[in-house]
């Protein structure tokens, strides 16, 4: 699925309805051959037949950002927060959209809800490293005042 499982949202939980079309999947499938204008139309109706999904939310902003639509895009994050404040993906995302805004406070606070809830392991410590040493780099702690915490375990 990539771009790491879609910010963790994992694999869509399609409803296998008969004779619907899963516009969630056809969307990532519209992403992987770079159509990425496709995917957004996909994702607009897979949005409307789950007003409520968060995964799809989380990747339409991929999308958009891709595109560079970057309000669209912080717009989606939003939107996914507010049905899910949990959603680490998201607070990653929508951190770094905030950071090329200039929005930095906001940004760090959104850095730190992604990493009280980073899971650990080999696919994620990459995007737990580079938040840690993004929000240390904003709140002004050198890599050697940060204790490792900015490292590998």
């Amino acid at each position: 699925m990539s771009w790491w499982s879609r910010l963790t949202g994992g694999k869509s939980d399609s409803e296998s309805r008969p004779g619907r079309v899963d516009y969630l999947s056809e969307a990532l499938a519209l992403e992987r051959q770079g159509d990425y204008d496709a995917a957004l139309t996909s994702y607009r109706l897979a949005l409307r037949d789950r007003p409520n999904d968060q995964r799809v939310l989380q990747n339409m902003a991929i999308a958009y950002t891709r595109t560079g639509q970057m309000a669209e895009a912080v717009r989606c994050y939003r939107e996914a927060l507010e049905l899910d404040p949990t959603l680490g993906g998201a607070h990653y995302g929508l951190a770094f959209l905030l950071l090329k805004r200039g929005e930095t406070d906001a940004a760090a606070e959104h850095l730190d809800a992604f990493l009280r809830r980073a899971t650990h392991g080999p696919e994620s410590e990459r995007w737990v490293r580079h938040a840690r040493q993004t929000l240390d780099e904003l709140r002004g702690v050198a890599p050697s005042d940060a204790g490792g915490a900015g490292g590998a375990p």
